[in-house]
């Protein structure tokens, strides 16, 4: 590991550089034919003129074979794929693959919460406190699904936090359908069937909904129970005020916007997966459950290292290009 962090420049196929001697062996096996030819006038003091001439049209026809040589090994050496290797950076990484599932119902337009003194929706709500939460998740896989009447997978389990939170962004009710319904069932199931084949004793779902299970193919306590059955933790939280003030023709009235809400059947869900049940009436107190979650699922500090690289290929053959070119227009100029 020393060793490696010394050297800055690697060279991916150094293998290819057996190609340096290729063209000396190519002069070898095929040597050029001589060219042979009478003069056409015979003069007597042409040995005199060769010996005067002979230093510079030996210099001028040696310079385009050097040129041509630095060329050709420009040229093997941008083929064998130097990089640029940066100093190792340390990575926190947990092995945990904890995987979200937001309702996006048409319920999760009551806007009963509120941040800096202005009413919001419960989606907005939980945009704002699901982001900050996974953007703490340094070192965990982290996956994204959405649901209301279907489940679908919206960002699978990845350790980008940035696009999660990207997809979590631009979320909107009735991203999954037009229907106000809620499937949590399929949303636990859908969960099991992406985290089922991953390591155990990491696996945790965090079920966020403010409704009851309308609908879907599986009921969520039998979606629960395959959850238990390869150990997924399942965090679930109900989210609504327990009442809100409603103005009428005849009045202000008091209702409750959560009376909907399924607490028994999420608890149960929590429990038969080793999870808990939190309740998040206000911002402040959804705000605290997922810090909560911080502590429950600590954010473990295993060191892996990575380092980041730069390919250095173009460099030597753009020069190995200049070369050639060049060679070429001189080829040209003296024909």
């Amino acid at each position: 590991m020393v060793s490696e962090a010394t050297v800055m420049i690697h060279i991916e196929w150094p293998l290819l550089l057996l190609a340096l001697p290729l063209p000396l062996l190519v002069r070898w096996l095929m040597p050029p034919k001589a060219v042979t030819r009478d003069a056409a006038l015979k003069m007597p003091f042409i040995e005199e003129l060769g010996q005067v001439s002979h230093v510079s049209m030996a210099a001028n026809k040696n310079w385009p074979i050097w040129l041509a040589s630095i060329a050709w090994v420009l040229l093997v050496l941008a083929t064998c794929r130097p990089q640029w290797l940066g100093e190792p950076i340390e990575q926190a990484v947990s092995g945990r693959d904890l995987m979200l599932a937001i309702d996006v119902s048409g319920s999760m337009d009551e806007d009963d919460f509120f941040i800096n003194d202005q009413p919001v929706d419960r989606l907005t709500a939980t945009k704002r406190v699901a982001t900050a939460f996974i953007n703490r998740r340094l070192g965990d896989r982290i996956g994204l699904i959405l649901f209301g009447t279907t489940a679908y997978l919206q960002t699978p389990l990845t350790f980008d936090r940035k696009t999660v939170s990207t997809l979590l962004d631009e979320a909107f009710i009735g991203i999954t359908d037009d229907e106000p319904a809620t499937s949590i069932g399929d949303a636990i199931g859908l969960a099991v069937k992406h985290l089922k084949d991953e390591k155990k004793n990491s696996r945790v779902l965090i079920l966020l909904t403010d409704g009851a299970n309308t609908a879907g193919e599986i009921s969520p306590l039998q979606a629960a129970q395959l959850a238990a059955d390869i150990n997924l933790k399942i965090y679930t939280i109900g989210v609504g005020a327990d009442e809100k003030i409603v103005r009428s023709f005849f009045g202000n009235r008091r209702v409750n916007p959560s009376r909907d809400l399924d607490e028994k059947t999420l608890r149960t869900i929590a429990e038969l997966t080793g999870g808990r049940y939190f309740r998040a009436r206000n911002q402040e107190e959804l705000d605290g459950i997922y810090k909560l979650l911080d502590l429950l699922e600590p954010v473990e500090k295993d060191k892996q290292y990575y380092r980041p690289m730069k390919e250095l290929y173009p460099w030597p053959l753009a020069s190995a290009l200049f070369l050639m070119l060049l060679l070429a227009w001189f080829r040209v100029r003296r024909s």
